[in-house]
C-alpha cells in the first residue's frame, strides 16, 4: 500500500449554510494534502431522505450538528486513520456500517458525506486528474465523452422556499444550446429581463429573491408565475428556453388531497389541472408532481409523455435511494430522477443509484438543496456521471454560482485546446 494514499487525520467544524444554519465542513489530512467538503441541507424534506444529524438543543434554535462533528472526529476518524483514500467504496461502506441504522440516524448523513466528498477530492488529487474524471472512473462512465448538463435555472420560487403564497416550489427555465457558456448566457438574460417586468409589473419590493436565489414576488396563482416567464422568455426561441416546474406536491399533500390556491384536489384532478398548464404552457417538465407515495399519480402521469412534455421527475418520491429507484422503475413511475448525494449520505451509494437509473434509461438530475455552501462538487458530481441536467439555483448568489462557474471552468478544460 503507497503511503501517499493514506488517510492521516480528519477534522470537522460547524459552519454556516446559505440560510444561516449550522451544517458541517469536514477537512481530510493526507500525505498528499488537505482536502475539504461541506454538505448543504434542505428545508423541503422527503420522509425516505437519509436523516441529518441535529443537536436539538437551546444553541442555534436547535440546529447545531456539534454532535455530527464529534461524530466525524472521535468515531469515523479513528476507524478511517491509515486507511487507503483511493478505495471509496470500502470507506463509506466502513461508515455505514459503523452507523448501522437505515437512514444513517446514529452518525448522521451530514458527517458522513462529509467524509465521503472530502475522499473523493483526495482520490481525484492523488491520481492528477479533475474530480470529474476521477468521479467518471468511480462510475464507469466514458471519460472520452465528457458532456456538460443541461442547465435548469431557478426564476420564481414559491412553496416553503419564499415568503410568498406560490404553492408550486420551483419555476425554472431548462437551456438546451450546444455549449454551457451560451446556456448560462441566456439563463442570466432571461433572469435579468424578468426582474425588468418585475419591477414594471409590481414594483421593486417584488424583485425580493427566496432562498435559492429565485424571485418571490407578491403573487398568488401559478398562472401568474408562468405568465411571468412565458412573457420573460418571447424573444427566445422554445428549443433553447423551456420551463420545468418542482411542484413538490407531498408539502401541500393532507387527508388525501391536494390544496392548492384554497382549492382541493383528488390525484385525478390534479392530474387534469397539469394537463391544462402544459396545453397553455411550454413546460417539458415536472418535478414531483405528486406525494411521495402516490405511485398511481405518478404512474398516469407518465402515460401521458410526449416530445413536448418529456420529464416526470422523482425527487421526494426517489430520494437518492436505489431501492426506491428501483421500485420506480418497476412501477414504470418516473423517466427522469433527482440526485442529491445527502438524501443518501455517500458518494458511492449516490453513483450506484445513478447507475442503476441510467441502466434503465431514466434521466439524471443532479440538484442542490435550498441550504447551500460555496462548496461546488455537484457541478463535477453531474459531469462526472454524465447527467442530463443540473439544477443549481438561481444564476445569482454565491453559493449558487459558485456550481455554474465551476462548469464553465469545467467546459474550457474540455473543450479548449
Amino acid at each position: 500500500m503507497k503511503t501517499n494514499h493514506i488517510i492521516k487525520s480528519i477534522k470537522a467544524r460547524e459552519i454556516l449554510d446559505s440560510k444561516g444554519t449550522p451544517t458541517i465542513e469536514t477537512e481530510l489530512h493526507t500525505n498528499i494534502g488537505v482536502f475539504y467538503a461541506s454538505v448543504p441541507s434542505g428545508v423541503s424534506k422527503g420522509i425516505y431522505e437519509a436523516k441529518e444529524l441535529r443537536d436539538n438543543e437551546k444553541r442555534y434554535q436547535g440546529m447545531g450538528v456539534k454532535k455530527a462533528v464529534e461524530n466525524v472526529e472521535k468515531i469515523i476518524a479513528p476507524k478511517l486513520k491509515r486507511k487507503n483514500f483511493l478505495r471509496q467504496k470500502q470507506i463509506d461502506d466502513i461508515m455505514i456500517k459503523m452507523d448501522g441504522t437505515e437512514n444513517k440516524s446514529r452518525l448522521g448523513a451530514n458527517a458522513i458525506l462529509s467524509v465521503s466528498m472530502a475522499v473523493c477530492r483526495a482520490g481525484a488529487s492523488a491520481l492528477k486528474i479533475p474530480l470529474y474524471e476521477y468521479i467518471a472512473k468511480l462510475s464507469k462512465e466514458n471519460t472520452v465523452k465528457h458532456k456538460i448538463p443541461y442547465p435548469c435555472f431557478l426564476m420564481i420560487e414559491g412553496g416553503t422556499h419564499a415568503g410568498n403564497n406560490l404553492d408550486f416550489q420551483e419555476f425554472m427555465i431548462m437551456t438546451r444550446q450546444d455549449c454551457f457558456s451560451k446556456n448560462l448566457r441566456t439563463g442570466q438574460e432571461i433572469y435579468q429581463n424578468l426582474k425588468k417586468i418585475l419591477i414594471r409589473k409590481y414594483g421593486k419590493l417584488n424583485t425580493n429573491v427566496g432562498m435559492e436565489g429565485g424571485f418571490a414576488p407578491d403573487i398568488n396563482l401559478s398562472e401568474q408565475a408562468l405568465n411571468l416567464l412565458m412573457e420573460t422568455k418571447e424573444k427566445f426561441n422554445d428549443k433553447d428556453a423551456n420551463i420545468i416546474l418542482d411542484v413538490a406536491a407531498s408539502e401541500f399533500f393532507k387527508n388525501k388531497k391536494y390544496k392548492i390556491s384554497q382549492k382541493k384536489f383528488s390525484s385525478d384532478k390534479l392530474l387534469t389541472y397539469y394537463l391544462s398548464l402544459i396545453k397553455r404552457y411550454s413546460i417539458i417538465g415536472i418535478e414531483d408532481p405528486f406525494a411521495q407515495n402516490d405511485w398511481k399519480g405518478f404512474q398516469k402521469m407518465v402515460k401521458i409523455a410526449d416530445n413536448n412534455f418529456k420529464f416526470i421527475i422523482g425527487d421526494d418520491l426517489t430520494a437518492t435511494n436505489i431501492d426506491r429507484v428501483k421500485k420506480a422503475v418497476k412501477k414504470k413511475a418516473v423517466n427522469g430522477i433527482i440526485i442529491k448525494p445527502n438524501q443518501i449520505g455517500t458518494i458511492s451509494e449516490t453513483i450506484e443509484t445513478i447507475q442503476f437509473a441510467k441502466k434503465h434509461n431514466i434521466k439524471i438530475f443532479v440538484k442542490h438543496r435550498s441550504g447551500e455552501t460555496n462548496d461546488d462538487f455537484i457541478a463535477d458530481l453531474a459531469v462526472g456521471v454524465g447527467a442530463y441536467a443540473i439544477m443549481a439555483g438561481a444564476p445569482v448568489r454565491g453559493e449558487r454560482v459558485a456550481k455554474y462557474n465551476r462548469l464553465l471552468k469545467i467546459e474550457q478544460e474540455l473543450y479548449s485546446s
